[in-house]
């Protein structure tokens, strides 16, 4: 009868030294922090409202995932697992970034290749508009170049004598 005492007051120490260990374990864990949930929140788009972060979206849902991504990270979820969870529940929309596969690719692609044209166009443009090597200067009235002398300036020039002797 002693025996039996004994060993059920035993058995029962024990299992309340595994429910503590246990406890402090878990405790030990630590809740994921409002920054780690958000930041992981930020790169996905919230699947009901229209291009809404999931980390401002003020809906009751989007309240409800933020602390869907809470649970997941503190059960060990790394980022991409739960990224990819949202992706098989919602489809690729939700992601901030689209995926670099297929048609997609040209949302990587794109952008550089229009700047990169645009700096040859801006370069050729600049480049035009500067004065070519070899061009004649403009001279000061009354200069002439020896040997070269325009009809039409010498016409407008004897035009203006004229009518500065006439006064």
């Amino acid at each position: 009868m002693i025996l039996q005492k004994l060993l059920a007051a035993l058995i029962f120490s024990m299992l309340v030294s595994l429910a503590l260990i246990g406890g402090i374990a878990s405790a030990q864990q630590p809740t994921p922090s409002d920054d780690q949930v958000n930041a992981i929140a930020k790169q996905l788009y919230c699947p009901v409202c229209e291009n809404i972060p999931l980390d401002v979206c003020p809906t009751t849902a989007c309240a409800q995932w933020r602390e869907l991504i809470r649970e997941k990270l503190a059960e060990g979820w790394t980022e991409q697992q739960i990224k990819d969870y949202f992706v098989s529940q919602y489809g690729a929309r939700v992601l901030g970034t689209p995926p670099a596969r297929g048609i997609n690719w040209l949302v990587y692609l794109v952008p550089p290749i229009a700047i990169l044209a645009g700096a040859y166009v801006l370069y050729n443009a600049f480049r035009s508009w500067k004065k070519p090597p070899g061009a004649e200067t403009i001279q000061a009235p009354g200069e002439s170049t020896p040997g070269k002398k325009d009809a039409s300036e010498d016409e407008y020039i004897r035009r203006l004598e004229d009518e500065l002797k006439k006064h």
